[in-house]
């Protein structure tokens, strides 16, 4: 009995909180294929289609347990890419470059059209027009099942697109070198969400209703995935360090530092970092502060400082960072008229750096948001419209956002301007935070360190949008900016701008007055130890 017990607190502690956390991508059940090179993947509304390029034939299969129900011979002899247009299946071949409509029962080629790109791969019927996507173009193309009339296309999220689904709303596509999959917009191609694939070559996708299905080349698996099961992120790849700031002050004289506030940001427990113990602070802080925004700063009071040797203000924190990443579904974000008083009564607070009344600004939002109320859309299209405006340079000085809009270039801090000051106009909240940065090795110091965005989608709560991380070619690569973070970051600093403490500075500010002629000349570094 003693036993028993024991084995149902073990299934308890170890098993039950698996169930309480589930994912985007999730494994739900696998099953080896029915042949050793599966390609192409789809549901007719029943049961699994899978295409096999080594046995040139198609197998129905039985979702419920694996086995094969049906065979047919492929339409050619290299097949990739299946659809279901709900009588017909379609198979892509890439041996001849064509794609084929066929008759489930026996295989009877019904119709044949020449694919719309030069390497077609995994196919999909979306009601009205099949999606190939295609992997020599790295394009994903519309195109009329009838004669092949290209309808539109775009770039694929990444550099090698195999699989490809739709679930009545948002296109599916994985890729093999990312070992992702991802949801796509297919009215702009844009990449919102990123999931992790199941193995480390998938090419079919498939969708049953409420289950995302792929196939792995590798592994010669069948997985069904969770979609849509209500987690809101996924944190991975652990690093604990000791992260000590250092604030220095340097008097060079002639005269003296009369008096000396230093304020260091104290960062606190978020969805990707956990602090393992107590702040460190040397020397002691005189009190801890918070200004309107709720952020706590360790305040430092010197006076009377001569020059001589440095005054150092130091924190150190063990801590522990995740990589992050949101599943941001925009029909579950919400819309403006859902967000709290609190919350926009706080974060639509208009001031010299925003400007958003500013006609650049507001005709910038015009431009890139027209009438859309969705917040994840709102967000994602300045977003968008920012990394087509704006490129990144460090030129100095933190300027106003209609100033930075049009000059049409920025540091992070600038971006961050702009994308704020968009976000309020649009009726949208928004924030910033300050972090200290790992720079390459896991052992290293930052002395730049970074800023970004945060914006408030009702359903989710404070999202992370990087607008000037986004500034990349490939669909992917821009989206791992907008609800992802890496685990390069210790959070320090989370404001509305204007702070009575921190001003428009992040991880630290300071305040000072000295006998005339006086030079003061301030130095903060962030030093990463990883844990040994």
């Amino acid at each position: 009995m003693r036993k028993s017990f024991a084995f149902f607190l073990l299934v308890v502690v170890f098993v039950f909180p698996a169930i309480l956390t589930p994912f985007t991508g999730e494994i739900i059940v696998s099953y080896p294929t029915p042949a050793g090179c599966p390609t192409g993947l789809e549901f007719d509304g029943k049961n699994l289609w899978l295409a096999d390029r080594k046995t040139d034939t198609l197998y129905c299969i039985n979702p419920e347990n694996g086995k094969v129900i049906q065979k047919i011979a492929s339409p050619g002899y290299w097949p990739m890419g299946l659809a279901w247009d709900g009588k017909y299946l379609w198979c892509s071949d890439n041996h001849d470059g064509k794609i084929y409509q066929i008759s489930p029962k026996d295989g009877t080629i019904l119709r044949t059209v020449d694919a719309p790109g030069g390497s077609p791969r995994d196919l999909v019927w979306d009601g009205k027009y099949i999606w190939c996507v295609d992997d020599g173009s790295d394009e994903i193309i519309q195109f009329n099942a009838v004669d092949g009339t290209t309808i539109k296309s775009f770039k694929s999220p990444a550099g090698d697109p195999r699989g490809l689904a739709f679930d009545g709303r948002y296109l599916w596509v994985s890729d093999r070198i990312k070992d992702e999959i991802y949801m796509v917009d297919p009215a702009s191609g844009s990449v919102v969400l990123i999931a992790d694939a199941p193995g480390p070559y998938t090419k079919g996708l498939a969708f049953d209703g409420k289950s995302l299905w792929s196939v792995d080349y590798q592994n010669d698996k069948i997985y069904k995935l969770k979609i849509r099961d209500g987690e809101k992120f996924k944190t991975s790849d652990v690093r604990k360090a000791k992260v000590t700031f250092t604030h220095q002050v340097r008097n060079f004289g002639p005269g003296a530092i009369k008096s000396l506030d230093v304020h260091i940001a104290v960062p606190e427990k978020r969805d990707n970092q956990v602090l393992n113990a107590d702040l460190m602070f040397n020397p002691k802080p005189t009190d801890f502060v918070a200004d309107r925004w709720g952020q706590k700063t360790a305040h430092f009071v010197y006076k009377n400082i001569k020059p001589e040797k440095p005054v150092e203000t130091v924190m150190t924190a063990d801590a522990t960072v995740y990589k992050i990443r949101y599943f941001l579904y925009p029909d579950l974000a919400g819309n403006l008229a859902e967000i709290p008083s609190e919350i926009t009564e706080k974060y639509l607070e208009n001031n010299e750096k925003y400007q958003f009344d500013h006609p650049i600004i507001q005709n910038a939002v015009r431009e890139a948001v027209g009438e859309e109320k969705n917040t994840y859309w709102i967000a994602r299209r300045i977003f968008d419209y920012i990394n087509q405006k704006l490129f990144y340079e460090r030129v100095g000085g933190w300027n106003t956002a209609p100033t930075v809009l049009a000059r049409g270039n920025g540091s992070c801090s600038e971006y961050t301007f702009v994308y704020i000051a968009m976000c309020r106009a649009a009726g949208l909240p928004a924030r910033y935070v300050g972090s200290v940065v790992v720079r390459g090795d896991d052992a290293s110091m930052d002395d730049v360190f970074h800023r970004w965005v945060e914006v408030y989608f009702p359903e989710y709560g404070w999202i992370p949008v990087d607008p000037s991380g986004g500034d990349n070619e490939l669909p992917r690569d821009q989206a791992a900016y907008f609800g992802a973070l890496a685990n390069r970051f210790l959070i320090t600093t989370q404001s509305g701008g204007d702070s009575e403490t921190m001003g428009w500075t992040y991880n630290s500010n300071e305040f000072w007055s000295t006998e005339p002629q006086t030079k003061v000349v301030i130095e903060t570094i962030a030093e990463w130890e990883p844990e040994r």
